[in-house]
């Protein structure tokens, strides 16, 4: 088949215009905020050029709001807030970074924080409410209405970071002796009340209390006349709304749900958690522990400097004490450092080394532990194949280090002791940095938080004792 030579153009014009476009798009364009938007913003708000400034917030999606009010000043995040507030609406306030949020609420009037929660869904008004000053709340309570005013109080009744904190009232439940008919019926005639956004129904009994769920997949498929009975989920997944979330995350990600129901201490259906709440929890709860093994707190790069500055004492003030412990060990060797200089150069190593392989094993060790990948069952398999990994990786750097110490200072006996003081440091660290975050769990202490302490104090004066103690019995 011939194909006319005009209409030939106008494909090969078609293909043109699909595949080169005229700007090329970049993966970077859907990561976030560029520096030069930024720039280009801010310089627009400095000349008060508020058209131009209309029309370049216009073109930002809502997580670019939030970038921007979280990486520009205090004073032109106000400035942006004051004169531009028609582009942060509810959306952008509600994805903010905590600290920053309840700056940039607690400048607005009562009134004006009760309009935007009011426009959010339950879960996120929950979620700021939260956050704000208890005098502050209050005051926003009274502006609300007499329905969202009794959603939050009631949720803020539940523990801080449980599943009644997470979930939403939003959700669609529907009697069990309903058709598939009579179902898809509702949802049409009801559409303006639904959620935004469902994946599964909820199927209830007269009391309330869950039954089953129907996927909307599998509800669509079926014919009007079939019972909604038939169609129910055989395996239910309520949650407790004092269960925390990061039960409720890993349930999500061991039973591979989209939604699933919160109940109350008797069984009845009060809301729903889906799965881009767990996401938030996981990414939450994944920075937080990671935050925690520095000794640093969440929200710590938009904290004033003085609050920053007073929480990592805290932790820097209990390294202080084990650098302390560090060097009495030390000075039990003075005698031996003073007639053999070598061993004074050689000893961070040693240390750095234990310090090193100690926290690899340590940080496999917690988030194992945060992804309850380890349990009674398998907890000395985990610290037994990570203390071999330090046998292994001890005899290769001893090996390495005790050449280079040998010939450094030109003498065998010193490389001899390095290699050896090595091969039982990271002994200990693989030990110690696997071991100690499963003892502190079950002792139902943060392993995050603590395991980093007592590590460094194990490599540190398990290191210097090796280290000092076997160049006194052999080199002197």
């Amino acid at each position: 088949m011939s194909i006319p030579p005009d209409l030939q153009e106008h494909i090969e014009e078609a293909k043109e215009s699909i595949l080169v476009p005229d700007e090329e798009i970049m993966a970077s364009d859907f990561l976030g905020l560029s520096d030069d938007a930024i720039r280009e913003i801010l310089e627009t708000l400095q000349n008060e050029d508020a058209e131009k400034l209309d029309i370049l917030l216009d073109d930002l999606t809502t997580s670019d709001k939030a970038e921007l009010l979280e990486k520009v000043t205090l004073e032109n995040r106000q400035a942006l807030m004051l004169g531009f507030s028609q582009h942060f609406n509810a959306d952008v306030i509600a994805i903010l970074q905590e600290e920053i949020r309840s700056s940039v609420l607690e400048k607005m009037p009562a009134e004006q924080v009760a309009k935007i929660i009011s426009d959010l869904d339950s879960d996120d008004a929950l979620d700021i409410v939260g956050s704000l000053d208890e005098e502050f709340q209050q005051e926003i309570m009274r502006k609300l209405s007499a329905k969202i005013r009794m959603a939050l109080q009631e949720g803020l009744n539940f523990p801080e970071d449980s599943a009644g904190r997470l979930m939403q009232r939003e959700f669609v439940a529907i009697p069990q002796f309903w058709t598939v008919g009579k179902t898809i019926d509702y949802l049409r005639a009801a559409k303006d009340t639904l959620p935004d956004d469902f994946y599964d129904l909820i199927v209830i009994d007269p009391g309330h209390h869950v039954v089953g769920e129907i996927p909307l997949n599998k509800l669509v498929r079926a014919q009007r006349s079939v019972k909604i009975d038939d169609l129910t989920l055989d395996e239910v997944h309520p949650i407790p709304a004092t269960m925390d979330q990061e039960e409720v995350a890993t349930l999500f990600r061991n039973e591979n749900l989209a939604s699933a129901p919160v109940v109350d201490e008797d069984g009845r259906l009060i809301g729903i958690i889906t799965y881009d709440d767990v996401i938030f929890v996981i990414d939450e709860e994944a920075e937080e522990d990671l935050l925690k093994l520095g000794g640093v707190k969440e929200d710590d790069l938009y904290r004033n400097i003085v609050t920053t500055a007073t929480s990592r004492s805290r932790w820097l003030l209990i390294n202080l004490f084990t650098a302390f412990l560090a060097a009495s060990v030390i000075s039990l060797f003075d005698a031996t450092i003073e007639k053999i200089v070598a061993l004074a150069i050689l000893m961070p190593i040693v240390a750095g080394m234990g310090g090193n392989a100690g926290t690899q094993a340590m940080t496999v060790a917690v988030r194992a532990i945060a992804t309850n990948e380890i349990s009674g069952a398998n907890a000395w398999r985990v610290i037994g194949k990570e203390t071999a990994v330090g046998v292994l990786n001890g005899m290769v750097f001893a090996i390495l280090i005790g050449i280079i110490a040998g010939f450094w200072f030109h003498d065998a006996g010193i490389g001899t002791v390095i290699a050896a003081a090595m091969i039982i440091n990271l002994i200990v660290a693989g030990f110690f940095g696997s071991s100690i975050p499963v003892v502190l769990n079950r002792l139902n202490i943060d392993p995050a938080v603590a395991s980093s302490v007592f590590l460094t104090t194990m490599t540190d004066v398990i290191g210097f004792f090796a280290f000092l103690g076997l160049a006194s019995i052999f080199l002197l």
